[in-house]
């Protein structure tokens, strides 16, 4: 029997058709094992427009849904600042006499009392009020004794009114030259004048005016003093100090002197806690803020002088806000924050929102939202992982 002849192009032909349908059923399965599965063309437009996306009904009890309606809240502002001494308790030291420093007694980060010794200088001015001083306590001493003996022979009648007057005159200019000399001791920083009789050293001390810790030293051993002029130490008491803070124009109504504050830094897991003490007079005219002062205690000197701090002022409450629980707001790949919004029985909505104060596990929703609204509050995570497979 003739055999036919073989049609190897039909062949071909058939058994390409079939690998592409291979390759195809292949490509289809790999896509629903990888959930990529596309819809029609039609539900994945309607999709792309609606932003709606469904989850099981079975799965709803893993979501906890809220209404959201006005409520109060506690007004906080949050506002950046850096430590100050207080300038209440601050005070430089200052050089009263002229000469050269010639032993320092303080040094930074030592604690001193009112009117104890910091340095020694050598100063010709001081020997010159010394030598002042005895002079005048010996004039007042002789002028004293003086108008006694007049007064007596006065009485006597063994001399005249006129020696009387005399002696009574010499008596008061004597004892206003010795007050004199005596309150020029005092100004050079020696309270008492009666102290410097047995010294015969030119050294004189520079005491501290306050108690308080030294915050810095300016001079070194051998410098020269002028006197009036010459700042030697810093001095601050730092049991309380100063944080200033920046408050925006728009935050203005909300922040008042007396208002209680909280204040945290990177430093340490430390609360500390003081009161706005005064508000400046005017805006700055670059940044739009205002300089606000805020006294604050300082338990072990924790706080530093320019340390970065936050400061947060619990301004009263504010009423008839839109707020949702801290756990409903996620935040996207450019850091805005959203929420998701039911739109039906299981279907869901992604809404991009602005944020405003957050406190006690809530916070403010300015724009984005609206009274009535049904946001996922628990579960928020859930419905992003669940959007993420059928995007």
């Amino acid at each position: 029997m003739r055999k036919r002849p073989v049609n190897f192009s039909k062949r071909m032909r058939d058994g390409i058709r079939l690998l592409c349908w291979a390759v195809l059923a292949a490509l289809s399965l790999f896509a629903v094992g990888c959930g990529e599965t596309k819809q029609p063309a039609e539900t994945s437009s309607a999709h792309a427009d609606s932003g709606l996306f469904t989850i099981p009904a079975d799965q709803l009890q893993h979501l906890q849904i809220i209404t959201v309606k006005p409520t109060s809240m506690d007004r906080v502002q949050s506002l950046t600042g850096t430590v100050a001494y207080n300038a209440f308790h601050t005070t430089p030291v200052i050089s009263q006499v002229s000469g050269p420093v010639v032993e320092l007694l303080a040094l930074p980060g030592q604690q001193v009392k009112r009117g104890q010794p910091m340095l020694y200088a050598s100063s010709p001015e001081f020997s010159q009020l010394r030598a002042a001083y005895i002079k005048a306590r010996d004039a007042s001493i002789v002028a004293d004794k003086n108008y006694n003996r007049a007064k007596d022979l006065y009485d006597h009648h063994a001399i005249s009114e006129k020696d009387l007057l005399d002696a009574e005159s010499a008596k008061n200019q004597a004892n206003a030259d010795l007050q004199a000399s005596t309150q020029g001791l005092e100004i050079v920083g020696i309270p008492k004048a009666e102290s410097v009789e047995k010294s015969v050293s030119p050294k004189i001390p520079v005491l501290a005016p306050i108690s308080g810790e030294v915050v810095e030293r300016l001079v070194s051993p051998g410098q020269l003093l002028q006197a009036g002029a010459t700042q030697c130490f810093t001095i601050s008491d730092l049991s309380t100090v100063w944080v200033l803070v920046n408050v925006y124009e728009h935050d203005l109504a909300y922040v008042h002197v007396g208002d209680e504050v909280e204040i945290k830094t990177e430093a340490y897991p430390t609360v500390f806690h003081g009161k706005i003490s005064f508000l400046g007079a005017s805006v700055d005219a670059t940044s739009r803020t205002l300089q606000a002062r805020i006294v604050t205690e300082n338990p072990h000197d924790l706080l530093k002088k320019d340390m970065y701090v936050v400061a947060t002022v619990h301004a009263g409450k504010a009423q008839d806000v839109i707020a949702v629980p801290d756990s409903a707001i996620l935040r996207d790949a450019e850091n805005q924050p959203y929420v998701y919004v039911q739109q039906g029985n299981a279907q869901f909505a992604r809404r991009q929102i602005t944020t405003g104060a957050s406190t006690t596990g809530a916070t403010q929703v300015q724009r984005g939202l609206k009274t009535g609204d049904q946001v996922v509050a628990d579960g928020a995570l859930f419905l992003q992982f669940a959007n993420s497979l059928q995007q």
